[in-house]
């Protein structure tokens, strides 16, 4: 078995998930005693967040990069970031280590891909709806119609993630408002939705859809466990 380097943090609430989703699915496959070898470094996201909202991407990555390195030197097979926003800074993170950096958009498009899906729908922190660097992945790479809620609901969707999900909390209204802003997606065309913050997953589950939802927290620990398993 391979170990697994995880970046956390980002919040830690989504980072718990994490290590709970990869050591279930290791015991699933292997079963006894059986658990994931991983090594987790986490970052204080109050110091991460404040970077995010003064734009200095340079001084996150700076940050972000010395935590993969030191996972490399922990004796990390691969590397994860606990975190959809920030691969913004991915390439920098993939260009500083020479062990397997498992990109989360990449994971996700593989998985849309094979239920031949064409128009997903996208939901994360603003950085995630408006910048290129996830969508222009999934566009580029997969070849899906990548389609964001307008931006009176991108606001919604982003400060219910860092004023309560972040936070760890859950509330019922805010799920009611999500589905809301879904179904208007899903009125648009699109035919399944990306949960793009890890975060989402713990406010809206695929029961709650009728069309398919693709949880990238899941998706991503899921990959990790594949890798470290050499499936």
């Amino acid at each position: 078995m391979k170990t697994i380097g995880l970046i956390g943090g980002m919040s830690w609430e989504s980072s718990a998930e994490y290590y709970k989703i990869i050591n279930k699915e290791v015991k699933k496959r292997l079963g006894g005693f059986n658990s994931a070898k991983t090594i987790m470094n986490s970052v204080n996201f109050a110091e991460i967040e404040k970077l995010q909202e003064e734009g200095n991407w340079e001084k996150a990555s700076e940050i972000l990069v010395s935590y993969a390195v030191s996972l490399e030197k922990a004796g990390a097979d691969c590397v994860l970031l606990c975190t959809n926003t920030m691969h913004i800074v991915a390439d920098s993170i993939e260009n500083a280590i020479k062990i397997p950096f498992l990109h989360i958009a990449d994971t996700t498009g593989e998985v849309i891909k094979k239920q031949n899906i064409k128009k997903i729908g996208l939901l994360g922190t603003k950085f995630t709806m408006q910048r290129e660097f996830y969508k222009g992945r999934l566009i580029s790479k997969f070849g899906l119609d990548v389609v964001v809620p307008n931006l009176d609901d991108q606001e919604i969707i982003h400060n219910v993630i860092y004023n309560e999900l972040c936070l760890g909390s859950i509330k019922p209204e805010s799920k009611k408002e999500y589905l809301k802003i879904i179904e208007k997606m899903k009125n648009d065309g699109a035919e399944g939705v990306i949960l793009g913050c890890t975060e989402i997953g713990l406010l809206i589950k695929k029961e709650d859809l009728d069309i398919p939802v693709f949880d990238t927290t899941i998706i991503h620990a899921i990959e990790a466990v594949d890798f470290a398993l050499n499936k």
